[in-house]
């Protein structure tokens, strides 16, 4: 398994095992425990959030056929490139027009950024000398050439599912990118989710409007889970002459997304529907982070550091607290490596065990023994299958049809104030912070707000050539790519990652 913690270094740990971080501080303490009881399984760090579909296009030009001259064993056949949909695909006579932004003194350095149509991004960074030149990807970034004009853009921008910080910061981006780099009059906001979009709860977004929205948590048109009902979203697009759609959310809301395009797609009309990822899990591949996760990071080390406290202030005291993470461990793990006080870091992609040699138990006590205190941090998706087991089947799910987890938290704190007390004969003094619900809501901390973030105008430039453009993650290369898909290959990607 590798656990990459950012673009120029990663952590790899053997398969199977439960990552234990100890306290950093200490030489030699940072290790993981083989796990002996648990079936030998695939574990992949990224899960497929977002829909994705292979449009491979091996592009066989007269280059390859130069390389092939010049002894290059690698052909045609070796560069694939993962296309997106584009417009023009079933528009084939759809105009295209010179892009505002080489008429605006204000962006005039754009005019020598404009990204080439055959601009590729390669997956793989790292390659040996012999190998295929393998997969790429579309560049993001503004065209020369646009196939909207700013006269005839009506967009509208929703805000669905569970909440994240920074998500005003978002909607401000895109309201200002299209009026001050595009000429665009006309956005909408859609209040309460996709719901809003049939209940007719809308906004006129202005630059005014939103100055200040950034300012606040949670989201400035509201959000709600579910209320998906495609026909009559796509009706009400149609209706209000809606030309481009901005739906930011998660996994759900993309896949209610990528209906929308296919009944786009099928009534053949001139729509472009953009997904812009929102998790505060960082778990979305294509963006180097997903805004929310750093102010997330930020604010569990304030439930991290009362926990150390509350801990190392009684004998025998035993913290543990609960961050977010349902699939991945990247809060958990990021706020370990930045407190340096954790001992023990427990995530959803290593599973962990309890009892025996090398067990959570063991470790525990071990601490105690030595520092007469010891701090545990876990996501909230680790050991789902230990409280699965000692709790009546939990299938209850939320309304954009997340099953609900249940909280390890309580049940691992439980469980060790329990072993030591009937087991080992030891009193424990337990410390639990659950902090799942209060992050979203969160106000984004100022240096993740104000950093330029160029996901937002990727999306803008990817309107002017691309139907639409969402990010997803391949399992099998295990590294962020920029793909597309459809409803069909959800499922399959998901069950094959499981």
């Amino acid at each position: 398994m590798e656990l990459s913690l950012s673009n120029s270094s990663s952590l790899r740990f053997p398969q199977n095992d439960f990552l234990s971080l100890h306290n950093c501080s200490r030489p030699g303490s940072f290790h993981t425990f083989s796990n002996k009881k648990l079936a030998s399984k695939s574990i992949s760090l990224w899960r497929p959030l977002i829909w994705r579909q292979h449009r491979l296009l091996r592009l066989k030009t007269q280059t390859a056929t130069e390389s092939n001259a010049s002894g290059d064993k690698h052909g045609d056949d070796d560069f694939i490139v993962e296309d997106v949909p584009h417009l023009t695909d079933f528009l084939p006579d759809l105009p295209s027009y010179t892009n505002p932004l080489k008429k605006s003194q204000a962006y005039a350095i754009v005019k020598k950024t404009f990204v080439s149509p055959e601009d590729m991004v390669a997956k793989e960074i790292i390659v040996q000398k012999d190998s295929p030149r393998g997969i790429h990807f579309r560049r993001a970034g503004p065209r020369e050439k646009v196939f909207f004009t700013p006269e005839e853009v009506r967009a509208c921008i929703v805000t669905c599912g569970g909440l994240c910080p920074g998500i005003n910061t978002v909607i401000r981006e895109i309201v200002c990118g299209l009026k001050n780099m595009y000429g665009v009059d006309d956005v909408l906001g859609i209040q309460g989710g996709y719901s809003g979009f049939y209940s007719k709860n809308t906004l006129n977004l202005t630059t005014k409007v939103v100055n200040d929205i950034h300012k606040r948590g949670g989201t400035f048109l509201q959000t709600s889970r579910g209320g998906h009902d495609t026909k009559k979203i796509v009706d009400n697009i149609q209706d209000r002459g809606i030309n481009q759609v901005y739906i930011i959310g998660g996994d759900g809301t993309q896949k209610g997304a990528a209906a929308i395009y296919k009944e786009v797609e099928k009534r053949g009309i001139k729509v472009a529907v953009a997904g812009i990822p929102k998790t505060i899990d960082n778990d979305i591949a294509v963006i180097d982070k997903s805004f929310g996760f750093d102010t997330a990071v930020e604010e569990a080390q304030r439930a991290i550091n009362a926990a150390h406290v509350e801990a190392e202030s009684v004998q025998n005291g035993v913290g543990i607290v609960k961050l977010m993470g349902r699939y991945s461990g990247f809060i958990a793990m990021l706020a370990t490596l930045g407190n340096r006080d954790v001992d023990c870091c427990l995530i959803p992609e290593s599973p962990f065990y309890l009892e025996g040699p090398g067990g959570l138990y063991e470790y525990v006590e071990q601490q105690l023994k030595e520092n007469r205190h010891v701090l545990i941090v876990l996501a909230e998706g680790a050991g789902q299958e230990y409280v699965a087991q000692s709790m009546q089947a939990f299938q209850e799910k939320d309304a954009s049809g997340n099953r609900l987890l249940l909280d390890v938290g309580l049940w691992l704190t439980q469980h060790i104030k329990d072993h030591f007390t009937n087991v080992r004969k030891m009193t424990t003094n337990m410390k639990y912070i659950g902090t799942s619900c209060f992050f979203g809501s969160c106000l984004g901390h100022m240096i993740s707000s104000n950093i330029p973030n160029l996901s937002p105008l990727f999306e803008l430039d990817g309107f002017q050539n691309r139907l639409k453009l969402c990010s997803t993650y391949s399992k099998e290369s295990k590294v962020k790519t920029r793909t597309e898909g459809t409803l069909d290959d959800l499922e399959k990607l998901k069950n094959r990652s499981q």
